[in-house]
C-alpha cells in the first residue's frame, strides 16, 4: 500500500509527536517535480550516516535534539532551530534526544 502524500492545499499537522516518536516512521509529506518535504523521525541514539544531496536542503528541528555534522563541524539543533545546506554538502545526524525534523529537499540539482 502506497503512503499518502499531501495534496495541493491540504493542511498537514507538524505538531510534536512526543512519546510517539519511537513508533512513528520517517515519511514523505510531499514529493513534487521540484520539491520533496519529509518528516524525519529519529529516536534517541539513531543516526543518519554521512551523505549528501544534489540540491539544496533545509532542516528544521520540530522537537528534541540532534547533533548535525556538516563536513567536520558538529552543531546541535534543538526545537525551533533551522539550517540550510548548499548542494552536495556532506552531512550526518545523530539524535541526542528523541527528535523529529522537517526536511525540505530541492530536487533540481545546482548547475555543474
Amino acid at each position: 500500500m502506497a503512503l499518502h502524500h499531501a495534496l495541493s492545499s491540504e493542511i498537514v499537522s507538524l505538531k510534536p509527536l512526543g512519546g510517539r516518536i519511537p513508533g512513528t516512521p520517517t515519511h514523505a509529506i510531499i514529493k513534487a517535480e521540484q520539491l520533496e518535504v519529509i518528516r524525519v523521525v529519529l529516536p534517541a541514539g539513531d543516526r543518519l550516516p554521512l551523505h549528501e544531496t544534489p540540491g539544496e536542503i533545509t532542516v528544521q528541528c520540530l522537537e528534541g535534539e540532534v547533533q548535525f555534522t556538516v563536513g567536520d563541524k558538529d552543531q546541535v539543533l534543538r526545537a525551533g532551530d533551522w539550517i540550510h545546506l548548499e548542494p552536495r554538502a556532506p552531512h550526518a545526524l545523530l539524535a541526542v534526544q528523541d527528535a523529529s525534523l522537517l526536511l525540505t529537499i530541492c530536487l533540481i540539482p545546482a548547475s555543474a
